[in-house]
């Protein structure tokens, strides 16, 4: 049997200019990867701590108290109303962070053969998650006329790397195409609540799925948003026949979020405050990071929503990386992305205020 063939792993080819920026008298700023640096609210670890006895296995299907906190979540943030989650077909579980869930989603469907479509510009696990089931990809932004093949399809909105939000018709779209011709919609939206100039939408809303998630799922993270991605905790909802078979899966595997962890999401998805302190946060890295890039004379495409700047100079994205470098500035290139993103970088709001101040003022100088 042969191996897997992955794509090269992108962030090894940013050596020589993390190198390069490390030479700066004020040290690197690195903006190359969204990993959140603030620390994780007080609530999620008391919670952690409080169910510390857990000397028995967690289920697949998670806590009666996490599902009905999700489905809580789900209902006052995005205006999205679940079938029952506690049905014999559940309609939302916890999984082990998104990342995980993005990586298997194809396999713990059982799609053996066929195409997956992502994005045109889009986080690399997709493709990941297709090569490790046998599948092969198509990137596209639009449904498209013939739908040949395709048995699975890739929706992300707010995008990494470019932080843009489908419209609703745009969302309608997928929805209606993937339900005539029987394959499902997923939709990454860990990123949902961080919208800037516009306001992101659930493909689960009502105004997008109809009256019910018949072919469409929904992934969800507390990485961001509750500055808990050393937690690994995220969620999967939609289709109560879809999420069955992700769930009927995950059993067999043993893909089980520990009980501490799914008592630290129920807190942190009952909890908006945290969530709104680290929002401020990011929002004033946003506004303070965007004016420096453009008056360095580049230019931020997209970006309304989401934990990054999509920035571009009108050149190859290696060349800003070199540009960037120079100042001390560790950027990931468009590239990561797909060939779509070829003259821009990504630029991360996750770090500290002290390094962003350090860009800002590496930028004006």
């Amino acid at each position: 049997m042969s191996a897997v063939r992955l794509p090269d792993f992108p962030w090894d080819s940013l050596t020589e200019a993390r190198a390069r920026a490390a030479e700066h008298p004020g040290g690197a700023v690195d903006l190359s990867i969204g990993t959140p640096v603030d620390p994780t609210p007080a609530l999620l670890g008391a919670a952690l701590a409080g169910a510390g006895d857990a000397p028995g296995y967690p289920t697949a299907l998670g806590t009666a108290d996490v599902r009905r906190a999700a489905a809580d979540w789900l209902s006052r943030r995005l205006g999205v109303q679940l079938a029952d989650p506690f049905g014999a077909d559940p309609s939302v579980i916890p999984t082990v962070g998104s990342k995980e869930l993005v990586a298997l989603l194809p396999t713990l469907l059982g799609l053996r053969s066929g195409t997956v479509l992502i994005p045109e510009v889009a986080y690399p696990t997709y493709e990941v998650g297709a090569v490790l089931a046998g599948l092969t990809v198509r990137r596209t932004d639009v449904p498209p006329a013939d739908p040949d093949d395709v048995v699975l399809v890739w929706l992300n909105s707010p995008g990494n790397p470019h932080g843009r939000v489908l419209t609703d018709v745009q969302l309608r779209d997928w929805v209606a195409w993937g339900r005539e011709h029987g394959v499902p919609v997923v939709a990454d939206e860990c990123y949902v609540e961080l919208g800037w100039d516009v306001q992101p939408r659930s493909v689960l809303h009502p105004d997008i799925a109809g009256p019910d998630h018949a072919g469409l799922l929904a992934v969800h993270s507390l990485s961001k948003q509750s500055t808990a991605a050393g937690y690994r905790a995220g969620l999967l909802s939609g289709d109560p026949a879809l999420v069955r078979r992700v769930w009927e899966t995950r059993r067999h595997l043993g893909l089980l979020v520990p009980t501490p962890v799914q008592a630290a999401m129920a807190a942190a998805l009952a909890d908006d405050e945290h969530v709104a302190v680290q929002r401020e946060r990011y929002r004033l890295r946003r506004e303070r990071l965007a004016a420096a890039v453009r008056a360095g004379g580049a230019r931020i495409d997209h970006s309304e929503a989401g934990l990054y700047l999509w920035v571009t100079r009108d050149e190859d994205c290696w060349t800003t990386i070199g540009w960037l470098a120079e100042s001390g500035i560790v950027a990931a290139p468009g590239t990561f992305y797909g060939p779509a993103g070829n003259r821009h970088v990504r630029m991360a709001l996750t770090a500290t205020d002290e390094r962003i101040d350090a860009a800002v003022e590496r930028l004006a100088g």
